[in-house]
């Protein structure tokens, strides 16, 4: 029988089971934190992002999560430099333009700095003349790095970054670095959305 996995990544630990880097590297890796044979990142979640990365021995489940063409929507907490605007909100809906083209239209909301959670190790940098300010930013694309590059270019830099969904599946309950097995009743599809 398949078997999915919800795993809340921290930060500064590779979506890989092995760290193919240069020798002698000690890079954290999903090893450290999961020892479940057969199951495999559905996607990627880079090195410096944390949050939810969904894991399964279901390689079509796992195609339809990471191929972009499906358009599942992944859910994101961000926290930027600044206090986006109206304006800014309003170009992150229509999509905004980077080197490799316009992104689609992402849902976004401004949120209080969400409850519970973990402190980052280590700590973003803060400046202090300028504030910050967390959102609540949905996309159906995969580009690399997407969303610190459509905060960036709507002048927000990303400071940190967790997803906090895919499709119906959350990271609520899932301290960082903490794993469980996803809900056998239902698999979300592309259309659900939190």
């Amino acid at each position: 029988m398949a078997r999915t996995i919800l795993f809340n990544k921290p930060y500064d630990v590779l979506s890989q089971f092995t760290d193919k880097g240069t020798e002698g590297s000690a890079r954290r890796t999903l090893s450290d934190f999961i020892d479940v044979p057969g199951v495999y990142a559905a996607g990627r979640l880079d090195r410096d992002s944390e949050g939810l990365l969904v894991l399964t021995s279901d390689g079509k489940l796992q195609q339809r999560i990471a191929n972009p063409r499906n358009k599942w929507p992944k859910t994101y907490w961000v926290q930027v430099e600044g206090v986006p605007s109206d304006d800014a909100l309003g170009q992150l809906r229509k999509g905004v333009t980077l080197k490799d083209g316009m992104t689609k239209p992402a849902k976004v909301t401004r949120i209080a700095e969400p409850e519970g959670l973990w402190p980052r190790n280590p700590p973003i940098r803060v400046r202090k003349s300028v504030p910050d300010s967390w959102l609540r930013l949905t996309i159906t694309e995969g580009r690399n790095r997407q969303v610190r590059r459509m905060t960036a270019a709507v002048g927000h830099p990303t400071l940190r970054l967790i997803r906090y969904a895919v499709g119906d599946w959350s990271i609520d309950g899932l301290l960082s670095g903490q794993w469980n097995d996803a809900p056998l009743h239902r698999v979300p599809g592309p259309g659900s959305a939190r």
